[in-house]
């Protein structure tokens, strides 16, 4: 397993080792044998850039994920490795945080599982497959709000789990 996570944003500070153990519980939740994923977490403004220059998208947006893998492991069946990259605005996750009632910590981890779950294979194009990857991303977001305190991504320090 191979994760970094690159925090590229001076809006929060993130415990970057917190949200590690974070990701490794998703991993080991999901089954997944082998990972290298990047974790960027930006600002808005770059997210933008991000979302215009490849998706041609105007504007920020929550998370972009980019599969790095071979087609044959993006299924969420065969969902035992992946290999991608993850863009995760802050930003966005403060304003959204507000307007779910939640906190941004727990929208940053929300948007990781996200993530993950589109390298999985999970598509949220079609209204059906959209309610199927809902369903699991509030699944595994409940499993580790109960086993994590995300309010300590916001902190550096000492990690307990």
């Amino acid at each position: 397993m191979n994760i970094v996570i690159a925090n590229r944003q001076r809006t929060k500070r993130i415990n970057s080792r917190w949200l590690k153990q974070i990701v490794q519980a998703i991993f080991s939740d999901l089954g997944i044998e082998e990972a290298e994923l990047g974790i960027n977490l930006v600002a808005a403004r770059e997210m933008a850039l991000i979302n215009e220059t490849f998706l041609q998208h105007e504007g920020s947006t929550d998370v972009i994920t980019f599969d790095h893998s071979a087609a044959e492991f993006r299924t969420p069946e065969s969902g035992h490795q992946l290999h991608g990259e993850l863009f995760i605005c802050v930003d966005d996750a403060i304003q959204q945080a507000k307007d779910f009632k939640t906190t941004w910590q727990a929208e940053v981890v929300r948007y990781v599982v996200h993530g993950v779950l589109h390298l999985l294979g999970h598509d949220d194009l079609k209204p059906h497959l959209r309610r199927r990857m809902k369903r699991e991303e509030n699944r595994l977001v409940r499993r580790l709000e109960a086993r994590f305190s995300l309010a300590q991504l916001s902190r550096a320090g000492k990690i307990r789990a």
